[in-house]
C-alpha cells in the first residue's frame, strides 16, 4: 500500500469505478489525496485512474481495514442490496480505522414512503447503518442518473431506437458528475454533517422525451418502442439474479404511477451554480451512441 500523499483531507473513494465514483476519484486523486477502492484494476485503468487504485472486496475485511488505514474520510457506494453486510464492513473498518466522516450515496426513493420495493428498503436500511455509525456523517439521496441512458447506446447505434419500460413516466434525472462534486463538497468541507441531500436534475424528462433530446443532439432520428413489463423483466433477468430484477421492474413502475415524479432538490444550493441538463450530457457524450 503506496503511503498517502498530498496535504489535504486522506479520502478513500469506494465504487470507484462507477457512474459517481469515477468522478470523485478523478476530482480527489488530482489533489493527491484519495485512495480508489477497486475490483477490477483494468476497468480502473480503462476509465483514467491510476495513481491511488487499489484492489480489494467489500467481502473482506482485513483488506478493508489496509484501505482506509490513515484516512480522514470514505466515500461510501454500494450496489448490491441482496449483500446488505457490505456497507457494514465498510463502515465497521472505518470506525475501527480512526475515519472520523462518511459520505453514502443513497437514493431519492428512501424518501417517498410509497417505495417498498427491495432496493428502497435496503437503502433506508444502509442509512441507518450510517447514521448510527458514530462517524460525522452525510448522506447523498440520488436521482435517476443521465448515465443510464448509456444502455441505449448499442440499439442506437445498430438501430436507431430506443426500447424501454415507462415511455411516459417523468423523473429529474441527474448528471453524475455534479453528483461528484456534491460528494467531493461534502468529503472535504466541514459543514455538512448529519445532513441528508436530496440531488435532482434541472427538469423532469420521460425516456420518450430523452430520446427526442439525443435524435437532436445526434442529428438523426430515432425511433422510441415502448417495453412491455414482462419484456422488460426478462431482459433484467438475463443479467441479474431474480429478485433484483424484479425490484427493478417494481421500481418502475411505481415511477410510471400517476405523481410518482417529487419535486424539489438540494444540488443546485450546493454547487452554487445551475445543474447540468440532460441536453448538455447529451452533448458532452454524443460519441458513445454515433
Amino acid at each position: 500500500m503506496k503511503p498517502w500523499a498530498g496535504g489535504g483531507p486522506k479520502v478513500v473513494v469506494t465504487g470507484a469505478t462507477g457512474a459517481v465514483g469515477r468522478h470523485v476519484a478523478r476530482r480527489l486523486g488530482a489533489l493527491g489525496c484519495a485512495r480508489s477502492l477497486v475490483r477490477d484494476a483494468q476497468k480502473a485503468a480503462r476509465l483514467g485512474l491510476s495513481d491511488g487504485v487499489v484492489t480489494g472486496d467489500y467481502q473482506d475485511r482485513a483488506r478493508l481495514d489496509e484501505v482506509l488505514a490513515g484516512a480522514d474520510a470514505v466515500f461510501v457506494v454500494t450496489a448490491d442490496p441482496l449483500r446488505p453486510q457490505h456497507d457494514e464492513n465498510i463502515l465497521a473498518a472505518a470506525r475501527a480505522q480512526g475515519v472520523r466522516r462518511a459520505v453514502k450515496l443513497s437514493w431519492t426513493a428512501v424518501a417517498d414512503p410509497d417505495a417498498d420495493d427491495l432496493i428502497a428498503r435496503w437503502n433506508r436500511d444502509s442509512e441507518a447503518l450510517l447514521r448510527d455509525s458514530g462517524l460525522d456523517w452525510t448522506v447523498l439521496r440520488m436521482r435517476s442518473p443521465m448515465s443510464n441512458t448509456l444502455s441505449w447506446a448499442p440499439s442506437i447505434r445498430a438501430e436507431s431506437v430506443v426500447r424501454s419500460l415507462g415511455g411516459d413516466a417523468a423523473t429529474s434525472c441527474v448528471d453524475p458528475r455534479d453528483v461528484a462534486e456534491a460528494a467531493v463538497r461534502a468529503l472535504t468541507e466541514p459543514c455538512h454533517g448529519s445532513r441528508t441531500y436530496a440531488l435532482t436534475g434541472p427538469q423532469a424528462l420521460t425516456p420518450r422525451e430523452q430520446t427526442r433530446l439525443l435524435s437532436d443532439v445526434l442529428r438523426r432520428p430515432l425511433h422510441f418502442e415502448e417495453l412491455t413489463a414482462h419484456q422488460a423483466l426478462a431482459r433484467w433477468r438475463e443479467r441479474l439474479p431474480a429478485p433484483l430484477a424484479q425490484a427493478l421492474l417494481d421500481v418502475a413502475e411505481r415511477r410510471a404511477a400517476p405523481a410518482a415524479e417529487q419535486g424539489g432538490g438540494d444540488l443546485q444550493a450546493l454547487l452554487g451554480r445551475e445543474t447540468t441538463t440532460y441536453r448538455q450530457w447529451a452533448v458532452d457524450h454524443a460519441a458513445n451512441f454515433a
